[in-house]
């Protein structure tokens, strides 16, 4: 085979693997807003889109008192915005101070954050459920919010340590020499160049709260504090058991937010999706 062959082979196999990986990305994708168009309430079709689109259930999502829809959508707003700030600022702080410092306990510390990696947060739900109602925070937004923000650290952490560490230390060296102090350093040099690794930490911290069913399913009991992920469940389980239409415009509507994020804080992603590991 000649190397010309052999090269035209490569290109045709990475596109129809990527071609395929497309269509597994959007088939479901395609089904669920075809799903949401769909009147009646069954989960079954023929095809992806019907005759017959109407809009109905995204009316019924917000016009409808019964739905909570709207309820549930600024409940997971405020989490998620919340959480991302508060998680991407104290793991900034925290990364820095194993980036840059040398303190006793540092390196057990980081052992400590690969550890944790290795362990989800659900093996902690009976300890996390008992500390949240003795401080009497079970069944609120706050609660919920430091719980995510608590279990972001970790891994986050370890994570833009690594991106820290590729920031050379003789910007902070010379900034010292001109009279900075730590939260000058930290503030003016290292979060401009952090930017992407931040950014990425951000919009995962973000999407959480809006992905996330497990932790709010058994934190939350009050239908006006439930979460998207939650209040969603009902459609197809408690109070309008088995109606997957409404449940799929629900879940459409869940991307515009996480999108728009996205939109905002793309240009920094592509680095910094591929940063922080490169240096431990």
């Amino acid at each position: 085979m000649s190397p010309k062959t052999k090269s035209k082979l490569e290109v045709i196999g990475i596109y129809g693997f990527l071609f395929i990986m497309i269509a597994i990305v959007l088939y479901p994708l395609l089904w669920t807003i075809g799903l949401s168009l769909k009147p009646g309430t069954s989960l079954y079709s023929t095809a992806i889109f019907s005759d017959g689109w109407s809009f109905t259930h995204y009316e019924w999502l917000f016009t409808d008192p019964r739905s909570n829809y709207l309820t549930w959508y600024k409940n997971t707003l405020i989490v998620a915005t919340i959480t991302s700030v508060c998680a991407t600022t104290m793991i900034a702080l925290v990364a820095y101070a194993f980036s840059r410092y040398r303190f006793t306990g540092r390196t057990y510390g980081l052992y400590a954050f690969l550890l944790l990696q290795m362990f989800p947060v659900l093996m902690a739900m009976v300890a996390l459920y008992i500390l949240l109602n003795t401080v009497n925070l079970l069944d609120s937004l706050a609660g919920l919010i430091i719980i995510y923000v608590g279990t972001s650290i970790p891994m986050n952490a370890f994570l833009v340590k690594g991106y820290f560490d590729t920031i050379p230390k003789d910007l902070d060296e010379s900034a010292k020499l001109d009279g900075a102090g730590h939260f000058r350093i930290f503030f003016t040099i290292m979060l401009p160049l952090a930017k992407p690794i931040l950014a990425v930490v951000a919009l995962f911290n973000f999407m959480s709260p809006f992905m996330d069913f497990i932790l709010p399913r058994i934190l939350l009991r009050s239908p006006e504090n439930f979460t998207l992920a939650l209040g969603l469940f009902n459609f197809v389980n408690d109070q309008f058991a088995n109606n997957f239409t409404r449940f799929a415009a629900g879940a459409i509507l869940i991307a515009i937010p996480i999108a728009t994020v996205f939109l905002l804080l793309q240009r920094y992603l592509l680095t910094g999706l591929t940063s922080g590991a490169t240096k431990g």
